[in-house]
């Protein structure tokens, strides 16, 4: 899913749907031509007056063509990413621009060589993006787009302010040079972080500028919709999101410091979407590095140092139990498909 979302393959890269399959992860972005699985990563923020009335029709088609992946629908729009062959998924983007709002739907496409989803969902949320907030209008009411051959002059003014929105695990991996962490664990943390900084953040008298941005785009739409609602009036947000501004400003004149945590099997991107360097802890779907692994806390697919004191004994040995018949299935050239583990991207659908 998007975000970016989650997530999440989302570009293949917003918010995550299923749990990325181990043993899958890209050696980096795969030419779509050439690539034996089309992977489209969507939202659109848009008005669905009975979206439990969409739900049938779209799953049923996905089923039809062999789709697979997670698809999110609410009354504010449609949120999801998904993966099958060229002609299914075509099919299914066919149906989504009938869908109201829906007919210019921005899509992001890459590829992938093995299918990185167990199972197609549709699921009918509040949101797509959870923010908890209510009536927000995103698709009338966000903030000024920034295109990415832009952005830089924006956030390099001393009068602007740059807000990364996404949560605390991802901005600790990358941010853009002089960007405020609010430090949130999820994006439904962001309304009460803004509320409680903002008199010292905007000061009074004249409002500075207010520059947000997120991976992909979709939590933008909505933060910067709900500024506006708080009343902020100059608010800005990067176009495309930070994958956009990577694969397009080049890295000599770039302000990007770091990478990128996406929500697919890459874990992290780079400049021009090359490969990153971390990899992912299967127990809590945080991205680990180098220096994490050597740490007596971590164990492949049962926990890292962020969650070993999140998760219980009983939990880990779940994991550890998990891990074991994933292993045992790889050597046996079989895809493990067990119990899905509790997936971080359902608790902020981005």
């Amino acid at each position: 899913m998007h975000d970016d979302g989650g997530k999440p393959p989302g570009h293949a890269l917003w918010p995550r749907c299923d749990p990325p399959a181990k043993g899958l992860r890209m050696t980096g972005p795969l030419p779509i031509d050439n690539a034996p699985i089309y992977v489209a990563a969507l939202y659109r923020f848009a008005a669905f007056e009975d979206p439990a009335a969409l739900r049938e029709p779209l799953l049923a088609l996905c089923m039809e063509h062999g789709i697979k992946g997670t698809l999110l629908l609410a009354s504010e729009g449609i949120n999801g990413t998904i993966a099958g062959s060229h002609k299914g998924i075509e099919r299914v983007l066919e149906h989504i621009r009938t869908l109201p709002g829906c007919a210019d739907i921005e899509v992001k496409f890459s590829g992938a060589v093995a299918m990185p989803f167990h199972r197609m969902k549709v699921r009918l949320k509040k949101e797509i993006v959870t923010m908890g907030q209510g009536d927000l209008d995103p698709a009338s009411n966000a903030g000024t787009y920034v295109d990415p051959q832009d952005w830089n002059e924006l956030i390099a003014d001393p009068d602007t302010i740059v807000i990364d929105t996404r949560n605390d695990y991802e901005v600790a991996v990358g941010k853009f040079e002089g960007a405020i962490d609010p430090k949130t664990a999820t994006f439904r943390d962001f309304p009460e972080w803004f509320r409680g900084e903002r008199e010292r953040l905007l000061g009074e008298g004249k409002q500075p500028r207010v520059a947000m941005y997120c991976t992909g785009g979709i939590r933008c739409e909505k933060s910067t919709a709900f500024l506006k609602a708080e009343g902020v009036e100059q608010v800005y947000h990067l176009n495309g999101g930070i994958l956009k501004y990577l694969e397009t400003v080049p890295e000599e004149l770039s302000l990007w410091r770091g990478e990128c945590f996406v929500f697919d099997q890459r874990v992290t991107v780079g400049h021009g979407l090359a490969l990153g360097s971390y990899d992912l802890c299967f127990a809590c779907r945080r991205p680990v590095s180098g220096e994490d692994k050597e740490s007596s806390l971590f164990e492949e697919g049962v926990s890292c140092p962020a969650c070993y004191d999140e998760r219980t004994d009983e939990q880990r040995a779940a994991y550890r139990e998990r891990q074991r018949q994933e292993e045992r299935a790889a050597a046996q050239g079989r895809v493990h498909v067990g119990a899905v583990l509790p997936d971080r991207a359902d608790a902020d659908d981005d």
